[in-house]
C-alpha cells in the first residue's frame, strides 16, 4: 500500500457511510412517493398512508442533514487527493451530476417547507417533489458509478460524451440498483424505529416492505451481472474470481441474513446486517475496480503531490476528531429516545442504550487520542521515509477511533438534573 492509496481509501469509508446513513434517507422518500402515487380506495388506506409518511418523516427528521456531511467529504477528498481524476469526473458527468445536487437542494427545501404547511394540497406539493428528489439523486449517483465502472470517463475537461457516458444500460442498472439499495435499507431502518416505538402496526407494514425490496434488489443485483461483464469485463472478472469476491462473501450473506432477521422481527440486528450488506458491494467494487481509478489512468496516476496527500490526511485525522465525537452524540440521542416526542404514552420508546463506561476509561481513551494526534502530527511532517509516514497514519486513525470511543452516548443522552423526569 501506498500513500496515494489512503485518501482513496477514506473516500471510499465517506462513500459507505454515506449509502448507509444517507442512502436510508433517500430511501424514506422513495416509500413516501409509492403512498402518493398508488391509488386510494379507502379511507383506511389513506389514513394509512398518511400514516407512513409521517414516520418516515419524523425517523430521519433528526439526522438526514448531517448525513450529508459524507458526501461533501468525499467530494473534497477525491478534489484534492486526485484533481486530475476530479476533474474529469465532474466535466463528462455534469449532467448527473447537477442532477444528484439539484435533488439534495429540493430535498431539503421541500424538508423545510413541510413544517409551514397548512392546506393539504401544498403538503401534497411538497411531498411530492422531495419524493421524487429521493429517487433522482440516488439514481443519478448510481449512474455516476457505473460510468466510471465501465471506463466511460476518459482524461482530460469533458473529453466523455455528456449524455451516454452515463445513460448506458450498465449506468441505468446501477442507477436502479442504488435506488432499490435504499428503499432496501430503509425500510428496515423504519421497521426497526416503529418496532423502538412500540409501533407494531408501523412495524409489520414497514416489515413487508422490507423483506420485498430485499428480495427485488437481489434479483436486480443478479440481473445486472450479465451488463456488467458485457460493459465493464474487467471490473466483472475481478468482482467474480478477484480480489472483489470479498466483497461478494461479505454481502451475499449479511443480504440473506438481514431478511432472515426481519423476518424474525430481529430488527435492531438486522439494521447492522443491512448495512454490511451494502457496505460489503461497495468494497467489493472498489477491490475490483483498482488500481484503475478511470480510463488509462490509475490511482498513482492520478494523485496529488506526495506533500498535499500529508496535509490532506492530517486535515481529515483532525476533522475526525470533532466529526465522530458529534455524531456519536446525535446517534446516540437518537436511538436513546431523546427526539421521540414526551406526549406520546401511547407508545413509549423502548430501548436499552448503550452501556456507560467509567471516567478513568473515557479519559484514558481522550489522553490516548491526544497522543495518536501528536504522533502523527510528528511522523507525517518531520519524518520522510515511507515507513514513519505509515506509521503516522497509524497515529492519526488512532486518535479518531479513541475520540470516539472517549465519547459516551448514554451518559451524554441522560437527563440533566434539574430536568423535569
Amino acid at each position: 500500500m501506498h500513500l496515494y492509496d489512503l485518501p482513496m481509501i477514506c473516500v471510499l469509508v465517506g462513500l459507505a457511510l454515506y449509502v448507509v446513513l444517507g442512502g436510508a434517507d433517500f430511501g424514506a422518500g422513495f416509500w413516501q412517493l409509492t403512498t402518493i402515487l398508488l391509488p386510494v380506495r379507502s379511507e383506511r388506506a389513506r389514513q394509512r398512508n398518511e400514516r407512513i409518511r409521517e414516520h418516515a418523516h419524523h425517523s430521519m427528521g433528526p439526522v438526514w442533514e448531517a448525513n450529508h456531511v459524507w458526501l461533501i467529504f468525499v467530494l473534497t477528498v477525491t478534489w484534492t487527493g486526485y484533481p486530475v481524476a476530479f476533474g474529469a469526473i465532474a466535466s463528462t458527468l455534469a449532467v448527473p451530476l447537477f442532477i444528484a445536487g439539484i435533488g439534495v437542494v429540493f430535498r431539503g427545501v421541500a424538508y423545510a417547507l413541510r413544517a409551514g404547511t397548512s392546506e393539504p394540497s401544498e403538503l401534497g406539493l411538497i411531498d411530492t417533489i422531495f419524493s421524487l428528489s429521493c429517487v433522482l439523486t440516488p439514481f443519478a449517483l448510481g449512474a455516476m458509478v457505473g460510468a466510471i465502472a465501465s471506463e466511460r470517463v476518459p482524461v482530460g475537461n469533458a473529453s466523455g460524451h455528456l449524455l451516454s457516458s452515463w445513460l448506458n444500460p450498465i449506468s441505468i442498472a446501477i442507477g436502479v440498483l442504488a435506488v432499490l439499495f435504499c428503499a432496501y435499507m430503509a425500510a428496515v431502518y423504519l421497521a426497526a424505529d416503529a418496532d423502538r416505538h412500540g409501533d407494531h402496526e408501523m412495524a409489520r407494514q414497514f416489515r413487508a416492505r422490507a423483506l420485498i425490496a430485499g428480495v427485488i434488489a437481489g434479483a436486480v443485483a443478479i440481473a445486472t451481472l450479465p451488463v456488467l461483464n458485457a460493459q465493464a469485463h474487467r471490473v466483472f472478472e475481478r468482482l467474480a474470481g478477484g480480489p472483489g469476491l470479498v466483497g461478494l462473501v461479505i454481502s451475499v450473506p449479511a443480504g440473506v441474513a438481514t431478511l432472515a432477521l426481519v423476518s424474525a422481527r430481529r430488527f435492531a440486528l438486522a439494521r447492522i446486517s443491512a448495512a454490511v450488506a451494502v457496505m460489503g458491494v461497495i468494497a467489493g467494487w472498489a477491490l475490483a475496480q483498482q488500481p484503475v481509478l478511470l480510463a488509462h489512468l490509475t490511482i498513482g496516476q492520478a494523485a496529488a503531490p506526495t506533500e498535499t496527500l500529508i496535509v490532506l490526511l492530517a486535515a481529515i485525522a483532525m476533522g475526525a476528531v470533532i466529526l465522530f465525537p458529534s455524531l456519536a452524540l446525535l446517534f446516540g440521542l437518537l436511538l436513546s429516545g431523546r427526539f421521540d416526542s414526551s406526549g406520546d404514552d401511547e407508545h413509549p420508546p423502548r430501548h436499552s442504550g448503550p452501556t456507560a463506561i467509567g471516567p478513568s476509561a473515557r479519559a484514558l481513551y481522550a489522553r490516548t487520542s491526544i497522543a495518536g494526534l501528536l504522533g502523527g502530527l510528528g511522523f507525517l511532517t518531520a519524518a520522510e521515509a515511507p515507513w514513519a509516514h505509515g506509521v503516522g497514519i497509524v497515529c492519526l486513525f488512532a486518535c479518531m477511533i479513541f475520540a470516539f470511543l472517549a465519547v459516551d452516548p448514554a451518559e451524554l443522552a441522560k437527563p440533566a438534573q434539574d430536568e423535569p423526569p
